[in-house]
């Protein structure tokens, strides 16, 4: 006599432990996977706020420089902006969704107001690519070039505190100090719109 399948006193067992490992394999690839993204999400925060920091350094030394409370010098000029460069160049790819929120210090209006976050990083970076071109050739001693001239106006040059009809001056046209200004206040904007204190 031939046995059949719903004959076996085991089938119905063994079909059971099938499915208890299959569901307690799945459940660990889901932990796997989240405990993953959480890591991955923590080195991009990391990688981000280093980032952050450099550029907040490159922009001291170079207003610094500007002020007179730091000596000035070609190299230190010239790698300052070329840092800013690099930096600013990467922002918006810095901050996707997953990466925001109290402990990040990227507040969630991030993703809420995309557009101007984005339209705001493409701004400095505009200017900190004029910036390093323009510090490429930087001279032995701060000159008149490289000072914005009395009266200089300097309202408008961030996209968030921007005049109504305000002319965006050709950043390639502008001398370095005025770069400088400008790209402190869209730093300056953009943290007081879309950045947090840690907790």
């Amino acid at each position: 006599m031939k046995v059949g399948v719903a004959a076996c006193p085991h089938w119905g067992a063994h079909n059971s432990v099938k499915r208890i490992v299959l569901a307690v394999g799945l459940a660990l690839a889901c932990v796997s996977s989240l405990a993953a993204a959480k890591v991955g999400s923590e080195a991009l925060i990391e990688a981000r706020q280093a980032s952050m920091k450099q550029m907040a350094a490159a922009a001291k030394t170079l207003a610094g420089m500007f002020n007179g409370q730091v000596p000035y010098n070609a190299a230190a000029f010239r790698d300052a902006a070329e840092t800013l460069r690099d930096r600013t160049g990467s922002l918006v790819g810095e901050f996707p969704s997953g990466s925001l929120g109290p402990l990040s210090g990227a507040k969630p209006e991030i993703d809420q107001d995309r557009r101007s976050f984005e339209a705001l990083a493409h701004h400095i970076a505009t200017l900190t690519t004029a910036l390093a071109k323009e510090a490429a050739n930087a001279p032995p001693k701060i000159n008149g070039e490289m000072r914005m001239g009395p009266g200089t106006m300097m309202d408008g040059g961030s996209l968030l505190g921007k005049r109504t009809n305000a002319a965006e001056p050709d950043p390639a046209t502008l001398p370095a100090e005025h770069l400088v200004h400008m790209i402190l206040q869209d730093c300056t904007g953009c943290h007081s719109r879309f950045r947090q204190k840690i907790r």
